[in-house]
């Protein structure tokens, strides 16, 4: 059930993005558009930074900062003011239901005893957030988009980064060869 409303909300998402040109890692082009309310920004750079905090815990391999992370940034979620987003329901209805899989999905990562557990609700979790991202913006911020190809047995996974520093969620820092930014939204 979860796997269908992520793939129903992925769907939706990768519609939009013919019309979007995100920046790449590197490239020089100016900040994206962030046009939406003030409070809403201010609630979602908190989600944000609870997120950064849920990815060093995985990088550390720490459960129990972890499972705390987890169990705020699902707090933030769960509370995001996406009523004062001015956009059309389609897109509004959309952004709801990533919400609530996040939410969904952080349930289950607190519910998960050994970190791999995590590490894939985590990955879920970045994929939602960061199309989120695309479509609402992050007032003044720049948002990495990292990725490990070797992640999950070589299928690869992504996730999101205040910097480009280099952090590894699935494998700890014991790995941060296997890193690179392959994307980045500066708003």
């Amino acid at each position: 059930m979860r796997l269908a409303i992520f793939l129903v909300i992925t769907a939706f998402f990768a519609c939009n993005e013919a019309a979007k040109q995100p920046a790449s890692a590197g490239a020089e082009s100016g900040p994206l558009k962030a046009p939406y309310a003030t409070v809403f920004y201010d609630s979602l750079q908190v989600t944000m930074d609870a997120y950064y905090d849920l990815t060093d815990g995985l990088s550390q391999g720490n459960i129990t900062y972890a499972d705390k992370w987890a169990a705020i940034l699902k707090q933030h979620i769960d509370s995001l003011p996406l009523k004062t987003l001015q956009m059309d329901s389609a897109k509004l209805g959309a952004i709801g239901m990533a919400t609530g899989s996040i939410s969904a999905e952080l349930t289950g990562v607190l519910g998960e005893k050994e970190l791999e557990g995590k590490r894939a609700g985590f990955e879920a979790v970045s994929d939602m957030l960061y199309d989120i991202i695309q479509n609402t913006g992050l007032k003044g911020k720049t948002i990495y988009r990292q990725y490990c190809p070797m992640a999950f047995n070589d299928r690869g996974a992504y996730w999101l980064s205040r910097s480009s520093k280099r952090q590894n969620p699935y494998f700890g820092n014991g790995m941060l060869g296997c890193v690179e930014v392959t994307d980045s939204l500066r708003y």
